[in-house]
C-alpha cells in the first residue's frame, strides 16, 4: 500500500470555497413535493429512517449481503453524482473536479472529507488518496443502533466514493476504510483495484452482484415469462403502450383484423395511425400480401387519382407509359389511406366505386379493372363536420365509418411514455451507433410534464435529438430533449449562500426584476459586467479560479474579461489626454 503523506494541491487551502454554488444547485418545487439536485431528484430522509433500513437489511440478510447491498447501491449513486460535476464544470482541472465532489457530500449531508494526500490524473487514469471522514452520518446511525463499532460501517461511503472516482478515470477505484472511529473520523484510503496489491480482495466481494439475488431475480424472470404465456392478447411487437387507453383502441382495432371491413382509424397527427394500419394487417389473413401506404395530403390533386388508380400511357402529358396505382399494387393486400379526408371530390367519387363494387379504371383507359383490397383510412379532421359543411361525400363517409377505430394522444397515454422513450433510444441509438445510459431524473419528469401536441411522432424525434447531443455513454438530460423553457417547469426555490431556503420566488422571477430595474436606470451593459465582475472576485476573496466557478464561466475567460477591461479602461484615458 502506498503510504501516507502530507501532500495537498493548493486548490485545497481555500477553506469552504466552492460550497455555496454547490448548494445552489440543491432545487425545492414545493407546489410539486420535489427536491432537485442537477437533474436528479432527492429527498429529506429521518437519519433515524436510514438506521432502520440498515438494521432491517442486517437482521433479514446478514452482515455481509447487507453490506453488499448498499456498496452496491451507493456505487451507482457515486457514478451519478459524478456525471453531474462533469456536466457542471466542463474543463476544470481534475483535482478541482475531485474537490467539488467531496463537497457535495457534504451540501448532500453525509460527511465531511479531509483529505491528507491527492494525486489525481484523469486522462492517465491515476488516482490516490488518504484522507479522514468526519461526522459520516452512517457511522452516526450505526454507533446509536448497535452502540458502537469497531470495523468498516461507511458501507454506504465507500461505495459512493469508489462509485464517483471510477466514473472520472473509467476503471475500477476502490476506497477501503484502514480505521473507522466516531470521534476522530474514518481514515480512507482511496486507488485503482490492480494498485492495491492484493491488500483489497476481500472488499471486492461487497462490489459483485450477491448469488442468492441472481436466483431470485432468474426466479421471476422464469415466472414473468409463465405469465406472458398464458396471456391469450398480446400487442404487436411494434405497438407499445400498456395504458387502457391505448390496449382498448388495439383491442377494437383487433377484432376487425379477421375480417373484410373498412376499418377508420381517427385520431390526432402523430398518434401512430400508420402503425396501427400495419400491425391490423398483419394480424389478418392478408398478413403474407402486401400492405400498401399512401398519404392523400402529400400529394396534388392531379396527381393523386394517377396514383390511386393507375394511368395509361398518353392519358395526359408526361404520361410516356402506363403504370398500375396504389390499388393494383395492394391487390389481395391492404391499401393504407393516410389523410383521407384531403381526397379531392373525383378522388372521392373513384374511392367510393372502389369500395361498393371492387373495381377501378386507370386514367385514360377505357379497361375495368378488378381489385380485392382491403382499405384502412385513416384521419385527422372531423369527417362528420366535412360532410356537413359539404367538403366530403356523405355516402363514402358513410362506406368508410363502418369501424372507426379511435386512438388516444400521448397526454392521454403518459403511461406508455416511459416505454416508448426506451424503445426509440434503443433502435436510434442502434441506427445511429450512439449508446446513452439512459434519462436523468429530470429529463423523466419533463417528458411527463410535457403535453406532446406532436404525440409519438414528436417524442420519437425529441428522443433523436437528445441522442446527437448527449455525449456517448453519459445519461439524457432535459435541456437535450427539449429547446427553450422546460415543461413542468414552475417556480422553485433556492438553497442561499448560508444554507437558509430562499423563499422569494423563483430565479427567473429575480432575474427579471433585476432586468427592469436596470433598463429603468439606464445601467449600459459594460457597467453591469464590470459589477458582476467585480463582485465574484471580492466573494472569491480574490481568488479568479473561485470567481470563475461563481459566474459559470472558466478562469481563462474570466482573466481575459478582466485584461480586456483594463485595455479599455486605459485606451480611453489615452483619448482623453
Amino acid at each position: 500500500m502506498k503510504p501516507s503523506k502530507p501532500a495537498l494541491p493548493p486548490a485545497w487551502g481555500l477553506e469552504g470555497s466552492g460550497i455555496e454554488q454547490l448548494a445552489s444547485n440543491v432545487r425545492f418545487a414545493f407546489d410539486e413535493a420535489q427536491i432537485w439536485l442537477g437533474e436528479e431528484r432527492m429527498l429529506l430522509m429521518h437519519s433515524s429512517a436510514l438506521g432502520s433500513l440498515r438494521r432491517q437489511l442486517i437482521e433479514t440478510l446478514g452482515w455481509e449481503r447487507a453490506r453488499g447491498v448498499l456498496t452496491r447501491m451507493a456505487f451507482a449513486s457515486g457514478q451519478r453524482d459524478a456525471e453531474l460535476m462533469l456536466r457542471r464544470y466542463p474543463g476544470v482541472p481534475d483535482v478541482e473536479l475531485l474537490r467539488l465532489g467531496q463537497l457535495l457530500r457534504s451540501v448532500e449531508g453525509i460527511m465531511k472529507v479531509q483529505p491528507t494526500a491527492v494525486e489525481i490524473d484523469i486522462p492517465g487514469r491515476h488516482y490516490y488518496t488518504d484522507c479522514r471522514w468526519n461526522h459520516s452520518i452512517e457511522a452516526h446511525v450505526h454507533d446509536r443502533d448497535f452502540g458502537g463499532h469497531e470495523g468498516p460501517v461507511c458501507w454506504v461511503e465507500s461505495g459512493h466514493s469508489s462509485g464517483f472516482v471510477s466514473r472520472l478515470l473509467g476503471r475500477f477505484v476502490l476506497h477501503k476504510e484502514v480505521e473507522c472511529g466516531s470521534s476522530t473520523g474514518c481514515r480512507v484510503i482511496g486507488m485503482p483495484l490492480e494498485d492495491w496489491k492484493g491488500e483489497a480482495d476481500d472488499e471486492l466481494r461487497y462490489y459483485q452482484p450477491d448469488s442468492v439475488v441472481e436466483e431470485i431475480v432468474a426466479l421471476r424472470s422464469q415466472v414473468s415469462d409463465l405469465q406472458r404465456a398464458a396471456q391469450p392478447a398480446v400487442l404487436p411487437e411494434d405497438l407499445i403502450g400498456r395504458s387502457p387507453a391505448f390496449r382498448a383502441a388495439w383491442s377494437l382495432a383487433e377484432r376487425a383484423a379477421a375480417t373484410e371491413t373498412t376499418v377508420l382509424l381517427l385520431g390526432e397527427t402523430g398518434v401512430g395511425k400508420e402503425m396501427f394500419a400495419r400491425a391490423l394487417h398483419h394480424a389478418s389473413p392478408r398478413a403474407a400480401q402486401a400492405f400498401v401506404a399512401l398519404n392523400c395530403a402529400a400529394l396534388p390533386a392531379e396527381l393523386l387519382e394517377s396514383e390511386l388508380f393507375g394511368v395509361e400511357k398518353g392519358a395526359f402529358t408526361g404520361a410516356h407509359q402506363s403504370r398500375p396505382g396504389r390499388f393494383e399494387r395492394a391487390d389481395r393486400g391492404t391499401l393504407f389511406l393516410d389523410e383521407v379526408g384531403e381526397l379531392s371530390a373525383g378522388a372521392q367519387t373513384r374511392l367510393l366505386r372502389v369500395l361498393q363494387e371492387g373495381e377501378i379504371d386507370r386514367l385514360g383507359g377505357s379497361a375495368t379493372r378488378k381489385v380485392d383490397v382491403r382499405v384502412v383510412a385513416a384521419t385527422n379532421v372531423d369527417l362528420a363536420a366535412a360532410v356537413a359543411s359539404g367538403g366530403f361525400r356523405k355516402d363514402l363517409y358513410y362506406r368508410l365509418a363502418v369501424y372507426p377505430v379511435n386512438i388516444p394522444p400521448l397526454r392521454e397515454r403518459r403511461d406508455d411514455i416511459a416505454l416508448l422513450t426506451e424503445r426509440f433510444i434503443a433502435r436510434i441509438g442502434a441506427r445511429t451507433g450512439r449508446r446513452v445510459g439512459g434519462l436523468t431524473d429530470k429529463a423523466r419528469h419533463a417528458l411527463l410534464a410535457h403535453d406532446w401536441p406532436g404525440n409519438v411522432r414528436e417524442l420519437q424525434n425529441a428522443v433523436e435529438r437528445a441522442l446527437i447531443l448527449t455525449e456517448e455513454g453519459a445519461r439524457i438530460d432535459a435541456d437535450a430533449l427539449f429547446a427553450g423553457a422546460l415543461p413542468g417547469h414552475g417556480a422553485e426555490a433556492a438553497v442561499d449562500g448560508h444554507g437558509h431556503i430562499a423563499l422569494e420566488g423563483s430565479p427567473v422571477a429575480t432575474l427579471g426584476r433585476f432586468v427592469d430595474q436596470a433598463i429603468e436606470q439606464g445601467l449600459a451593459l459594460d457597467v453591469l459586467e464590470a459589477a458582476l465582475l467585480d463582485a465574484a472576485v471580492a466573494r472569491a476573496k480574490g481568488n479568479l479560479s473561485g470567481a470563475a466557478r461563481l459566474l459559470g464561466i472558466t478562469r481563462g475567460q474570466l482573466a481575459y474579461r478582466l485584461k480586456k477591461r483594463e485595455t479599455d479602461a486605459v485606451s480611453g484615458f489615452s483619448r482623453c489626454s
